[in-house]
């Protein structure tokens, strides 16, 4: 039927927005380090952008550092210079083939700076969540028009695809409270 795939098109492209929105807060720093926050960089290796890490193993060595093992010596200026335009806030070290980031502590305004920066990042994401409903719903529309669907169908489909977005938007607010309360430990 036409309408499961437009609902299954649109359950996709839910997923590859809640998952971008993951991916871009889990870069944002709380008190603790992850590698999550360095590890997508990019970094110019013999003429091409490589993510940190594909350039070498990161680990954590608590309480705020984040510890880099690269593998090739000749990108350990690039993996500094890469992490320090960032703009992080960490303090970089090099030993030897080891770099070592430093997180330092976050300040009360720091915390709320960031805790804005996640929240519009994840009205942005609403925002595009409501657009492509907006567009599944007229994609359902035009087939009403063309008389290929009953309105009992057109009725089900809507359904769903409210459904769909309201789980979608359920796992964004779980995601921004969760980043909110690690913000705020």
């Amino acid at each position: 039927m036409e309408t499961d795939v437009i609902i299954e098109e649109l359950t996709g492209r839910l997923d590859e927005r809640r998952e971008k929105l993951k991916q871009d807060i889990s870069g944002i720093r709380t008190n603790r380090p992850s590698p999550e926050m360095i590890e997508n960089i990019m970094v110019m290796y013999f003429d091409q952008k490589l993510p940190i890490k594909q350039l070498g193993s990161l680990s954590i060595k608590p309480p705020r550092e984040i510890v880099v093992q690269v593998w090739d010596e000749q990108v350990i200026s690039g993996v500094i210079k890469a992490i320090e335009d960032a703009k992080l806030g960490l303090s970089v070290q090099r030993d030897e083939r080891t770099i070592r980031a430093f997180l330092p502590p976050l300040t009360d305004e720091r915390r709320v700076e960031l805790g804005k920066t996640v929240k519009k990042m994840s009205e942005e994401t609403r925002i595009a969540i409501r657009t492509l409903r907006d567009d599944a719903n007229k994609k359902i529309k035009i087939i009403e028009g063309q008389k290929t669907i009953s309105e009992d169908q057109l009725f089900r489909a809507k359904e769903k695809i409210q459904k769909v977005t309201d789980d979608a938007n359920k796992d964004i607010d779980a995601v921004l409270e969760k980043k909110i309360q690690e913000l705020s430990v």
